[in-house]
């Protein structure tokens, strides 16, 4: 799409922005959100900031499914709403514009919490990160270097305790954070299977995300029957990113000493009135451990892994899959693509792929 280009000598630029027209019980669908014209933001920092500030131009944009929950009028979660007739805030990659905190200049690349728009003001610059440019693409640093990498890293090996030769499943193994928990199980040498929700992506998980095997979770009549099928002795760890009858059916194919981490339950997101869990009876007699998780309780480990994840990526032992969608307008679409299984790895926004 044609971008607005900033007049070097009129100091300013048309800002385009996404907002959230109201709260939402529901799945989100495109018309909650609306493109509208910002007006002309100046492209320096304003004089009189209550403190060190820095103005971005947004790159890249994550859409991940934590931001519904944004979407709703409940304050009681561990990040707050949105308010209705704002810009929508998640995370990017942004090239800084203008900066008066010291330790970020103009033409920096950082990664952090951003709004959908074209130029953001960020008021609490401590929380963004330098990005050291490779020849690693900087959108991966929405996914695979990003947030959904660290938390499959955090919640595989802090939350799994993994041991070599243990039976792993993966629900939503085709998503950003699941293709990646397949893949480091893979390297820990234990045995893992994945579901998903289309055969394009069940054979993805199997020819480029190299798992045992896969299946297709919408073609199985019983979800018990199918993990007994393909977890004969039982399973280790689930990874899970889904809830609802899948959990269900997990519980009753757990091994003794099973460990469950729970990432997500994106089948829960749209409900106002979420389905209770069956079979939860289970984690008595096989001692099974289940715990939640936020990624950034564990941020001290953020640059063990960022070493950990480049490393093993650029040796091709990590394969990592990305669907991009062109344009700040094409956001809202791509959001909502989420939570019907239309996209085909992590999804990301391209806003402008000019860097320089």
């Amino acid at each position: 799409a044609a971008m607005e280009q900033a007049n070097p000598r009129a100091g300013s630029a048309r800002n385009r922005k996404v907002v959230l027209r109201d709260y939402i019980s529901r799945a989100p669908r495109e018309d909650d959100m609306a493109l509208v014209d910002g007006g002309a933001v100046p492209l320096r920092v304003p004089e009189g900031a209550a403190g060190p500030a820095v103005l971005v131009k947004n790159l890249y944009l994550s859409c991940d499914p934590y931001m519904r929950g944004r979407m709703r009028d409940f304050h009681g979660s561990y990040i707050p709403p949105f308010k209705p007739g704002s810009v929508i805030e998640g995370l990017g990659v942004a090239r800084v514009v203008d900066s008066t905190h010291p330790g970020f200049v103009a033409g920096d690349i950082v990664s952090g919490m951003t709004g959908w728009e074209e130029y953001s003001l960020i008021d609490k610059p401590e929380q963004l990160n330098k990005i050291q440019q490779s020849d690693i693409p900087l959108s991966y640093h929405l996914g695979l270097l990003g947030m959904p990498g660290f938390t499959a890293y955090v919640g595989f090996y802090e939350i799994c305790s993994p041991k070599k030769g243990e039976f792993v499943f993966v629900s939503a193994a085709s998503g950003a954070v699941g293709q990646i928990v397949g893949q480091l199980a893979k390297l820990h040498g234990c045995y893992v299977v994945g579901s998903a929700g289309t055969n394009e992506k069940v054979e993805l998980l199997k020819d480029k995300f190299g798992f045992d095997a896969a299946f297709n979770y919408k073609e199985e009549p019983d979800l018990t029957a199918a993990l007994k099928r393909y977890f004969p002795e039982g399973i280790d760890i689930y990874f899970e990113n889904v809830g609802g009858p899948m959990l269900d059916a997990v519980l009753l194919n757990m091994r003794m000493h099973g460990r469950i981490a729970v990432c997500g339950m994106v089948s829960q997101h749209g409900m106002t009135d979420p389905a209770g869990i069956h079979n939860l009876f289970c984690l008595v007699p096989k001692r099974i451990s289940m715990k939640g998780f936020i990624q950034s309780d564990y941020i001290n480990l953020f640059p063990q892994f960022l070493d950990y994840m480049t490393k093993h990526y650029k040796d091709g032992k990590i394969a990592y899959l990305e669907d991009m969608s062109i344009g700040l307008e094409n956001a809202p679409a791509a959001f909502v693509g989420l939570f019907s299984g239309k996209n085909v790895g992590k999804q990301v926004v391209c806003v402008s792929q000019e860097t320089f």
